[in-house]
């Protein structure tokens, strides 16, 4: 029996009612209403097409057919838990494992990112026997009590920082402590760490290990300087810690030359803990940490068996090794190299003609430019880079300012969706003159557009006092 169909007001209208209020939409000031997807592209109950240039949740496609046919063939045979043997968890195990530095052999599946990086903290504590935990500032690793006290993008506008909990800066190349024209802003950066873990250390306190997300994406699309993961891994060791690497963003091939964005910080560079998540199930709750042989003794050894009731289920394993299938036969690294430098180069010419583009950053299909209102004294432009949300394109922003558009796009983005997503972007700068000296000066935006022959509607949604989401959607006259 089909399920029932309700116009989108009555949806709306019961959403408010039976959802908790804190549980957000998009574009809350009219919310689409999506009920299909297919590759990089959502549909609303109109049948209108939106491309889709934030989902990195469905990493290979919406809806891929091949995701859903593993998935619907192993529901129709066997869904159990983790407690009977099954080959899918296993040859799961060992084609990630095939991506991974080899001393990272021993894994553990859960179902998400949260969860993940939970256990992730639980196994780095175990290991060392303590407690601290260094992170990097405007950092988020996920929604329990356990993360939160870890992520000051959440702590700061909650409890604040426990004492258990260090903050090192961000190592930000375009506007942080040390920029672009530092002869070695890895080795710099590095060094506030260990400056960090001195201060700790002298207070008599004890690090269980370093958390970082492999690319920061909450604070800003950041692409990481060359050496500072190995530096601070060095640092962190030497303190008795160990060094956790948040691959939930950007796992999979996202980067395109590597599987795994931590990579980039060299091919000998192997972290001692990875956590994974988003990409993993295209979609389906699936998550994994991954650790060494080493780290999983201690925890074993503590004589307190670890169980998830789902993780690892055959039919998430079975989905997957289905996503990992896709992305090596449709070869999507490559597309995420090739699509992700032409959308990179096309943004590079925007930005050479508007200089409200401050800077653009990223590495395959992680991307993101940021909006200025000066090149000099970098001041954010937050409330411009809300208007592009623009004729039937999802964007969002992301950074401690929300003035960084950022694309984290189904890896089976195309070329044409690359210039269609520049050309619109470039159509809203239109509507901005600006100069590097006094910055940009807005003009007024028409509320309908001869050019276009339609009439468009702004909508904006607030979190907190950061404008995140606007919208601009055609209508007919």
């Amino acid at each position: 029996m089909a399920l029932q169909m309700f116009d989108k007001e009555r949806t709306l209208q019961m959403r408010q009612k039976l959802i908790g209020q804190s549980c957000r939409l998009f574009f809350s000031h009219e919310p689409l209403k999506i009920v299909k997807a297919r590759g990089q592209y959502l549909y609303d109950e109109n049948g209108t097409q939106y491309l889709d240039c934030i989902s990195n949740v469905q990493h290979v496609g919406h809806c891929h057919p091949s995701i859903t046919k593993a998935a619907t063939a192993q529901m129709e045979l066997l869904n159990a838990n983790s407690r009977f043997l099954h080959d899918n968890i296993v040859q799961y195990a060992e084609r990630l494992a095939n991506t991974l530095p080899q001393k990272l052999c021993v894994f553990y599946f859960v179902n998400s990112g949260s969860e993940a990086n939970d256990l992730a903290l639980r196994l780095a504590r175990q290991y060392t026997q303590n407690k601290d935990v260094v992170v990097l500032n405007h950092a988020y690793h996920g929604h329990l009590t356990s993360l939160i006290d870890i992520s000051p993008y959440k702590f700061w506008k909650l409890e604040g920082q426990k004492e258990w909990v260090h903050v090192a800066p961000l190592p930000d190349t375009y506007r942080g402590l040390y920029r672009e024209g530092h002869p070695n802003p890895g080795q710099a950066y590095a060094d506030t760490v260990k400056n960090l873990i001195d201060e700790v250390q002298n207070r008599g306190r004890k690090i269980s290990c370093f958390f970082v997300e492999s690319l920061p994406s909450v604070g800003g699309h950041i692409i990481l300087p060359p050496g500072y993961f190995p530096k601070v891994a060095e640092y962190i060791r030497a303190a008795g810690g160990v060094f956790v690497a948040d691959e939930i963003q950007t796992g999979f091939g996202r980067v395109g030359s590597h599987f795994w964005a931590f990579q980039l910080q060299g091919e000998d560079f192997c972290p001692d803990i990875v956590t994974m998540g988003k990409p993993m199930g295209n979609g389906h709750p699936l998550a994994c940490v991954v650790t060494t042989k080493e780290i999983a003794g201690t925890f074993t050894a503590n004589g307190v068996e670890y169980f998830n009731t789902f993780g690892g289920n055959p039919v998430s394993c079975a989905i997957g090794l289905a996503v990992l299938d896709v992305i090596e036969k449709e070869d999507l690294r490559a597309n995420a190299v090739r699509v992700g430098s032409q959308l990179k180069k096309l943004l590079k010419q925007l930005q050479a003609k508007h200089t409200i583009i401050g800077d653009v950053r990223g590495v395959g299909l992680f991307l993101g430019f940021e909006l200025v209102k000066d090149r000099v004294a970098l001041t954010p432009a937050t409330e411009e880079a809300g208007l592009l949300k623009e004729r039937h394109i999802c964007l969002s922003t992301d950074g401690p300012w929300a003035n960084v558009i950022k694309f984290k796009p189904p890896m089976c983005f195309s070329m044409e969706d690359a210039e269609r997503v520049t050309e619109q972007i470039g159509f809203i700068l239109q509507g901005y003159t600006s100069n590097i000296d006094n910055g940009p000066k807005k003009r007024k935006y028409p509320v309908s557009s001869s050019s276009l022959g339609k009439k468009a509607f702004l909508m904006l949604q607030v979190r907190g006092e950061r404008p995140e989401w606007f919208e601009l959607i055609e209508r007919q006259q």
